[in-house]
């Protein structure tokens, strides 16, 4: 005869079974104008279970109990375009920290401040053209 521990393993598993399958790591996908998303979730689980033995005169006796706990949490979307483009849209960046978010932003922050410097820098040019234009007419009315 199975111990009665081995039921309350076999019971929790299928629990667990029952909630957790591949539908919720890879959800089903949604349609919406001209474009498919796929929903992916990262699934965590765990179960705990214990008991005992009681030893009484009359018969042998059994106590124990079982928990479990289940997190499911979006990591991202698989985007399917009716052009056929895929993307796939991370969230929270997929990051691990912010620290490491933040130097992998760095190349794209020089380049919009490169960017911006040479707006700046053309907008000067064009005002330093603008003002040579007239003070030119300026001087060709004065003659």
């Amino acid at each position: 005869m199975a111990h009665a521990i081995e039921g309350i393993l076999g019971v929790s598993m299928e629990k667990i079974r029952e909630m957790v399958d591949v539908n919720t790591i890879v959800g089903e996908p949604i349609s919406s104008e001209g474009a498919t998303i796929i929903p992916i979730s990262k699934v965590s689980f765990g179960f705990a279970s214990g008991g005992t033995d009681l030893p009484t005169q009359a018969a042998e006796k059994f106590a124990g109990g079982s928990g479990a706990g289940i997190t499911v949490k979006p990591v991202a979307f698989i985007v399917i375009k009716a052009d056929g483009d895929v993307k796939l849209m991370e969230l929270g960046g997929g990051k691990s920290s912010p620290i490491e978010g933040a130097i992998e932003a760095i190349p794209g922050i020089v380049e919009k401040i490169k960017a911006f410097m040479a707006d700046k820098k053309a907008a000067k040019a064009a005002k330093a053209a603008e003002s040579k234009e007239s003070l030119e007419e300026a001087e060709k009315t004065e003659e």
